[in-house]
């Protein structure tokens, strides 16, 4: 089966092992999910943060929401700012 979720933005922890997905849904709404992969693996990304059922009304609300969930991506966003 296709994944029919668009993805809007993409963040990857400093050592890639890590993501953060913010995505649009066929019907309009939007949510976030985090990833990892075993980069020696091979099998690619795996969803690990139990958030893809969540459902927000806008991009920006979604990844308010990622920011304050997962810890890591607080540290990556603002390493962003600062540069």
């Amino acid at each position: 089966m296709a994944h029919l979720n668009r993805v809007l933005r993409s963040i990857n922890s400093d050592d890639a092992s890590r993501c953060v997905d913010v995505f649009l849904r066929p019907e309009g709404s939007v949510g976030f999910e985090e990833y990892r992969r075993d980069v020696e693996d091979g099998s690619g990304w795996f969803a690990i943060g139990g958030y893809g059922s969540r459902t927000f009304d806008n991009e920006t609300s979604a990844f308010e929401a990622a920011l304050a969930e997962v810890p890591w991506l607080r540290g990556i966003v603002g390493s962003a700012k600062q540069a």
